[in-house]
């Protein structure tokens, strides 16, 4: 049995062959194997194999030499069969394979190192790798370790295959590689609009990408970066800011290379400016360019200034970017200017006009609002200033304004029919085109009306006066007075009140005095012409009013206290009730005292005394007082109708308000009765008295707090008669006993009468003592019969008589 499908390979290892066979028929007891080199019979490696066995590694072999294999196989009959191989283990790939550009567009530079092993030679593939084509083919001797590929296209992708040849086989090793790209020339960067900028260039085939950078130099930031690929010649970035500068850095790359390339800058259009005004600033001869600040950024604004529409720039202004307006200053007053506002960012600009402005004209110089004394009409006048005409505004506080226009050449207007008292507002300002110099203003005032029914009354006061008055018809914007001493023309006090007043009262003023008024009304300097009132203060009451009694002569002195204040005179007024007639007496005003003579005794009198300063009147309480009243005259005392009554009687001689009859017994000045008697009773009948008492009657007039006596007057009331009268003779002697009983009252003697009964001789008299109650009658005929009368005496009065027959 011989061996069967004997070969060997090395199954992609280039250190070790496979050795394999078919088993012989009958089988194999074992197999022996032997390595050795072609050519060579030295014996490299052996190995064995049992039964079963149809495959043998040989490791550790050298890469692309050839090996003869021999095989020997036991058979079972114990034979060997024995068959050889050729074969070659295949070759290594090199090692380190580079390939490079060295920073060559054109040229990649291979380079590797030789594998341990054998071979014939090497084979180098270099292909495009975008395209996959083959670009150069070369075989190499295989002690070469380097290759250079020149003329390749700049910033491609290449692919390298190094393939080792040995025999029929080969072991390949591939390495990807760039040239290095080529830069792109001719780089533009130019505004597309506001917000676009389009960057262009050339040679864009030289390189794989390119890489766009836009940086914002304003804010030093990237904006936008962009990869693109090879053969873009052009691109527009969008969404910038307008009127900003840009960097537009461009690179080339090519795998792992990245070349930069040129860079360009350039600005975004700016945005013109939107609503361009041109307006009158707040200085005179400015005006004041304002615009809105468009969207992105600029380096600054060209204002220009042209006057006239169309006329020539006459100002040009650069103001930072971030500023929205201009002043122009120191413009000719009244002319028409218009503005150019234009927004500049690098070399671009962006313009937008305004529409025409004027400056405000002058206003006129020299304005005089004059009220010539008049309350209905003010004269306006002013001096010429530039401009196209004037605007006249005439408006009093509160109302709306009386507008005029003038032409130039005016300068003066009278308005007519104004209120009195008021103040007005005058304007005038210069027109030019559509515009007005600020006004010139200024203010008067009409003459106001004076005020109307001025009244200064005391109204009963005699410290104050008030004066009211009816306001001015129309306006006035307050009243002004000075009160006046009427007679010495001092001032006294100056007021000014409000409008609304309509009374004012002045205090601490003097009382009695005349004051005089003087008011007009006001309207701002103004003064209408005075109206005057005059009153007194009412005087002040004298105090200290008396009226004492002066006996001789019969009058009355009247006293009084000055009160404060003026007075032109005093007036007296003396009355009483009991008389109609009156005394009525002026005095001076420095007199404080006056005696009235002549009066009526014994009357009441009242005194007043009245102040009077000019048209007013103050009373004083009413003083009273009495006349002394006359003594009364022929006062009798008389016996009564009884022993126990007296009749007083007495002649009125003078006035009083009553008399008061005093009654004393004679040897004693205690008075024992007091009757009060009106005025006008001449008599008075004193009773229960004590018969033949001596009593003496003093009477006394009264007139209010003042008395008088009369004379003294002695009377005696009747004595009674003896009581109990009895006569009997006497036995021893011709004589008779008389005896009586003492009868009530006094007497200061009794007297006896004795007559012989029948007889018209004389009786005879003889006395006894008042207390005796008894006497004898001697020295009588015998056996006569006399009549013996007895009364009691008292004074010059006698009791009736009493009579008694007696016989001796």
């Amino acid at each position: 049995g011989a061996l069967l499908n004997l070969s060997a390979s090395d199954h992609g290892q280039s250190d070790s062959l496979l050795l394999s066979w078919d088993e012989p028929e009958g089988g194999a007891k074992g197999y022996l194997l032997a390595l050795s080199s072609l050519g060579s019979d030295t014996l490299l490696q052996n190995g064995s194999a049992g039964p079963n066995v149809t495959s043998f590694w040989f490791h550790g072999l050298t890469p692309g030499m050839y090996y003869e294999i021999e095989v020997t196989a036991t058979l079972a009959c114990m034979e060997t069969a024995r068959q050889t191989v050729t074969a070659q283990t295949s070759p290594s790939p090199v090692r380190s394979l580079s390939l490079s550009s060295g920073g060559s567009s054109a040229v990649l530079h291979a380079s590797w190192v030789h594998a341990p092993g054998q071979r014939d030679s090497y084979h180098l593939a270099l292909y495009h790798s975008d395209s996959q084509t083959l670009v150069r083919n070369a075989s190499v001797p295989p002690n070469t370790s380097t290759f250079l590929f020149d003329g390749l296209l700049a910033g491609s992708e290449y692919a390298l295959k190094v393939s080792t040849l040995a025999g029929s086989s080969q072991a390949s090793t591939s390495i990807h590689q760039w040239t290095a790209p080529s830069i792109p020339t001719q780089l533009r960067l130019s505004p597309g609009s506001s917000t676009s900028l389009v960057a262009s260039w050339v040679g864009a085939g030289g390189a794989a990408w390119l890489h766009l950078a836009l940086h914002n130099l304003l804010t030093q930031t990237v904006t936008t970066t962009l990869t693109a690929r090879r053969g873009l010649t052009s691109y527009t970035f969008h969404h910038l800011h307008p009127g900003t500068q840009y960097w537009l850095g461009l690179s080339a790359i090519a795998g792992p290379y990245t070349t930069a390339g040129p860079n360009a800058t350039a600005w975004t259009y700016p945005l013109s400016p939107g609503n361009v005004t041109l307006s009158a600033a707040e200085e005179q001869n400015s005006l004041q360019a304002h615009w809105s600040t468009p969207a992105g950024e600029r380096d600054f604004y060209l204002v220009t200034l042209q006057e006239g529409e169309d006329g020539a720039p006459t100002r040009n202004i650069s103001v930072s970017g971030d500023n929205d307006h201009v002043t122009f200053h120191g413009l000719s007053p009244g002319k028409q200017y218009s503005v150019q506002v234009t927004a500049v960012a690098g070399p671009y600009r962006a313009s937008a006009h305004s529409t025409a402005a004027w400056t405000q004209p002058l206003a006129p110089s020299g304005v005089s609002l004059s009220s010539e004394g008049s309350p209905y009409s003010l004269l306006a006048s002013w001096e010429e200033a530039m401009g196209e005409g004037y605007v006249l505004a005439l408006s009093p506080m509160e109302h709306p304004m009386k507008n005029s226009s003038l032409l130039r050449g005016v300068t003066n207007f009278t308005y007519e029919g104004l209120c009195p008292g008021t103040l007005y507002t005058f304007e005038v300002s210069t027109v030019a085109g559509p515009y007005t110099s600020s006004p010139q203003r200024i203010t008067n005032w009409t003459y106001p009306l004076p005020l109307e029914q001025l009244t200064l009354s005391n109204q009963g006061h005699s410290t104050s006066l008030q004066a009211s008055w009816r306001a001015a018809p129309t306006g006035s914007t307050s009243y002004t007075g000075t009160l006046w001493e009427t007679k010495s023309r001092e001032r006294v006090r100056n007021m000014t009140v409000g409008n609304n007043w309509t009374n004012v009262t002045f205090e601490d003023l003097v009382p009695g005095r005349q004051y005089t008024l003087e008011m007009a009304s006001m309207a701002g300097p103004y003064r209408s012409p005075v109206r005057s009132a005059t009153d007194w203060t009412y005087p002040l009451s004298p105090a200290g009013v008396t009226l004492t009694n002066t006996r001789r002569p019969l009058g009355l002195s009247a006293f009084w206290d000055k009160a404060a204040g003026d007075v032109d005179q005093f007036h007296l007024q003396l009355y009483s009730k009991n008389h109609p007639a009156q005394r009525n007496i002026s005095v001076g005003p420095n007199t404080h005292n006056f005696t009235f003579l002549g009066l009526s005794p014994g009357i009441q009198y009242f005194l007043k005394v009245t102040v009077l300063a000019g048209p007013y009147r103050s009373s004083s309480h009413f003083a009273t007082e009495w006349t002394y009243p006359l003594s009364l005259a022929n006062v009798s005392v008389q016996p009564g109708r009884s022993p126990q009554e007296l009749h007083v009687s007495w002649v009125e001689s003078g006035g009083g308000r009553d008399h008061l009859v005093q009654l004393s017994v004679a040897e004693s000045l205690s008075v024992i009765r007091n009757v009060s008697v009106p005025r006008g009773v001449t008599h008075l009948d004193l009773e229960g008295l004590v018969p033949g008492s001596r009593y003496r009657v003093e009477i006394i007039s009264q007139a209010g707090p003042h008395r008088i006596s009369s004379q003294t007057a002695i009377g005696y009331t009747v004595p009674l008669p003896p009581l109990s009268l009895s006569a009997s003779p006497v036995s021893s002697a011709w004589a008779l006993a008389v005896r009586w009983e003492t009868p009530p009252g006094q007497r200061d003697k009794y007297l006896l009468s004795l007559h012989e009964e029948g007889s018209s001789a004389p009786a005879r008299k003889l006395e006894a003592g008042k207390d005796s109650t008894n006497v004898t009658l001697t020295r009588l005929e015998p056996g006569t019969c006399y009549l013996v009368g007895i009364w009691a005496v008292a004074g010059p009065y006698h009791s009736l008589p009493r009579n008694i027959t007696g016989c001796t």
